[in-house]
């Protein structure tokens, strides 16, 4: 049995596709798709086929695609060893974090790896809740939030480890009338101006929930991705906007208050491959994000 053609087929199952499958491992179509034949001559099945303008692997495809799983696995708990043996893990791991949850634990998880041999790469991407899951193929973690539990949308193939539940709270300028309680219940949010964000991202479920509980349709002015963006469109206006507690500035522009009769935390959770999670640094990264995730809960209580 030629493993790479398990590793063929654990990439197809993670991408989908031959061209995608040959961009993540620098090779041509041409050679992925002959890499594909002579793995179905060898196993003497149908392995792959089309769907849409991709591929769908069969179920014969899916069972080695899990085998090559498992190998990869094996590979990384080899190296992790190999690391405890020399003393220290070591190496560069990949995160992509969405930038609000970003911006309280990445400067924590830097400052714990400072004088270690790990180097992280990070990057921030802020897309819909579904689209996460895509990035664990090409990243060793990736930090990804949804509204409705602890696992996003899409990732039951791949490890989830929980990082920090944080509240949403509505944010007003000071002087709105609203911004004199100490809280906020959704009956007095229907009137309001909202600054939303795209639909299918987390903080849209709060607005959907708050529409589900009073039956009234929000109004909602734009859709904006950007926190900071929002903050200033929010600041010294009667507009109202969802932004998260640990990370949006308070104070002279801005209020906020919690919504009291509906839930309104995110988990922020780190999302991984089974095989990548076995890598002894990216272990020694994950325990970092999870440290600064319980630190940040401390301090806001």
């Amino acid at each position: 049995m030629d493993v790479r053609h398990l590793e063929l087929l654990r990439e197809l199952a993670l991408r989908g596709s031959v061209t995608e499958v040959a961009r993540a491992t620098h090779r041509t179509p041409s050679a992925v798709s002959q890499q594909l034949k002579a793995a179905q001559r060898e196993f003497g099945m149908v392995l792959a086929e089309p769907s849409g303008r991709g591929l769908r692997l069969t179920e014969a495809g899916r069972l080695l695609a899990g085998g090559g799983a498992e190998v990869a696995a094996a590979v990384e708990r080899v190296r992790a060893r190999w690391d405890a043996f020399r003393g220290e893990p070591s190496g560069t791991v990949t995160v992509a974090m969405l930038p609000s949850a970003g911006a309280f634990l990445l400067p924590e998880v830097l400052r714990e790896l400072e004088g270690t041999a790990i180097e992280l790469a990070c990057s921030d991407i802020d897309i819909a809740e579904a689209e996460f899951a895509a990035l664990a193929a090409d990243n060793d973690i990736v930090v990804a939030h949804s509204f409705t539990g602890v696992r996003p949308e899409g990732t039951a193939a791949l490890r989830a480890v929980p990082l920090a539940r944080e509240p949403l709270d509505v944010a007003l300028a000071p002087d709105h009338p609203l911004a004199a309680r100490s809280a906020v219940r959704t009956a007095d949010l229907v009137d309001c101006e909202w600054i939303g964000v795209p639909k299918g991202y987390p903080f849209d479920s709060v607005l959907i929930s708050i529409e589900q509980a009073t039956g009234v349709s929000l109004r909602v002015s734009q859709r904006i991705r950007d926190n900071r963006l929002v903050e200033s469109l929010v600041a010294g206006s009667r507009r109202v906007a969802v932004l998260p507690r640990f990370t949006t500035p308070t104070g002279a522009g801005l209020v906020l208050r919690e919504i009291e009769d509906i839930p309104t935390r995110r988990h922020v959770t780190a999302i991984l491959r089974t095989d990548r999670a076995e890598r002894l640094a990216v272990a020694r990264v994950l325990e970092a994000f999870r440290r600064a995730g319980a630190l940040v809960e401390a301090r806001f209580g």
